[in-house]
């Protein structure tokens, strides 16, 4: 069969950090990974590439046509898909992602026919051997038909570690970017948290507890990974020292060398210091850190472990040992004018290299969309407001308008004053430089629009 898989186009309305951060489509490669053996699959990326989505469904004549989603993405995916069965009603239409899993009636809709929730090896092959020969789809784990008035097994599940196809993208590769790294792939090495940060939906889709690939399966795909840059995506890959000594251990036995950045807890961070400094020689450039808060009961809530002291130390050690610090902070809903200020002496203190600021976001079907349910600002099928960059939370202390208008100055102080532009500068020149001002300005804008809106 020939399977069309896309990742559909950001959409205009939403305000993501596409500028900053675009990656590969993990989760389509994984998909194609599986299907490859039996069938034609190609990778459609309409956030990279300049194709015509419609001339290339008349070109390719796919029999099947996947989407990948996020919640931004839900209107974007049913208009492909009705322009899909507009050009041909046989083509079986499939949504999956992000979304699928938190909501998988977003998309139970004429013009979808098969909801994949969650992905395994088992649920994919089972689907497509009843689509390939033309059978009924009975029920299925993870999936839900719409022959089926969408109803499925109730089986609950995660996505399995699939390796992925990195060959199904080879034409978009040079594009992918993270940051500053450019081409820069992605890596998982482990599914799954046991930090359980209430704010967090990955641990929630992956699982409460760390489940680790073998190291030496790793060390196999970087081996393949053409790029020279390689974001390894674990939720906090820094858990476990015996693994990270591993790792160092096979990076150094294979002579390999590459750049890394990860994401890493301020305790493992403490916690691994020699290790971190073994991993720096080995090409760890940069950690990804959430620190979330200047205030120890918002830390507290979101269930952090650290301490603000701890948060500190662990700026010092990254500094100390060469390793850059990309830090993140999530703007809280009831803060007023004295916080933000407050919040700014502290990021200063902490001086990141390069800092991300997200106001709280509490998506549909989330615990903390119950919590802060009657001062939610957007209906849950508004869509294209869901980006983890609009104030979607009523502020308590401040009217709307004002509060944009510190998260506008703030975000201007550390962006202007205190990411570092020496270090943007040296590590990925002035081209990069000159794309994340660019990408900046964009926010800017947006983000006055919404503040003279209120």
């Amino acid at each position: 069969m020939r399977i069309l898989l896309v990742r559909p186009k950001r959409r205009k309305k939403s305000i993501t950090l596409g500028e900053f951060m675009f990656s590969e489509p993990l989760g389509l490669e994984c998909i194609a990974a599986i299907l490859r053996d039996k069938h034609e699959v190609k990778i459609l990326d309409l956030m990279v590439g300049k194709e015509d989505f419609s001339q290339e469904l008349i070109g390719f004549k796919p029999q099947i046509v996947g989407f990948t989603s996020l919640c931004v993405d839900v209107r974007g995916v049913k208009e492909l898909a009705l322009k899909t069965k507009e050009i041909d009603e046989r083509v079986i239409i499939l949504a999956g992602g992000t979304q699928a899993f938190l909501a998988p009636e977003n998309f139970f809709c004429g013009e979808i026919d098969h909801i994949v929730k969650y992905t395994t090896q088992d649920n994919i092959r089972k689907l497509f051997y009843y689509l390939e020969n033309g059978e009924k789809v009975p029920l299925i784990d993870g999936v839900h038909s719409r022959e089926n008035s969408f109803q499925s097994t109730d089986v609950s599940g995660i996505n399995e570690y699939i390796t992925p196809d990195r060959e199904a993208t080879e034409k978009y590769r040079s594009h992918y970017t993270y940051f500053g790294y450019q081409p820069c792939a992605l890596l998982q090495t482990s599914r799954g948290c046991s930090s359980h940060c209430s704010f967090c939906l990955r641990w929630k889709i992956e699982g409460g507890q760390e489940q680790d690939e073998p190291m030496e399966n790793i060390i196999a795909q970087i081996q393949r990974i053409a790029e020279p840059s390689i974001m390894i995506i674990d939720n906090n890959f820094l858990y476990s020292q015996e693994r990270l000594e591993n790792f160092c251990h096979l990076l150094e036995s294979d002579n390999i060398q590459k750049n890394f950045i990860c994401y890493a807890s301020v305790e493992s961070i403490i916690h691994h210091r020699e290790t971190l400094n073994r991993l720096s020689k080995n090409g760890l450039r940069a950690c990804l850190v959430g620190y979330e808060s200047f205030k120890a009961e918002e830390l507290a809530g979101y269930n952090k472990k650290a301490t603000i002291k701890e948060n500190i130390l662990a700026a010092e050690i990254l500094k100390e040992l060469g390793i850059a610090c990309w830090a993140s902070f999530i703007l809280n809903p009831d803060w007023n004018t004295k916080d933000f200020l407050q919040f700014r002496k502290y990021v200063k203190e902490l001086a990141p290299e390069i800092s991300t600021l997200t106001p709280l976001t509490a998506l549909p079907g989330t615990l903390l969309y119950n919590k802060y349910k009657e001062r939610i600002l957007f209906a849950p099928d508004d869509y294209d407001q869901w980006s983890f960059s609009v104030v979607s939370i009523k502020p308590s202390k401040l009217s709307l308008r004002h509060y944009y208008f510190e998260v506008l100055k703030t975000n201007l102080y550390v962006n202007l004053l205190l990411n570092n532009p020496s270090y943007v500068i040296q590590q990925f020149g002035l081209g990069t430089v000159l794309r994340l001002i660019k990408g900046s300005l964009k926010f800017l804008l947006i983000y006055i629009k919404l503040m003279v809106k209120g």
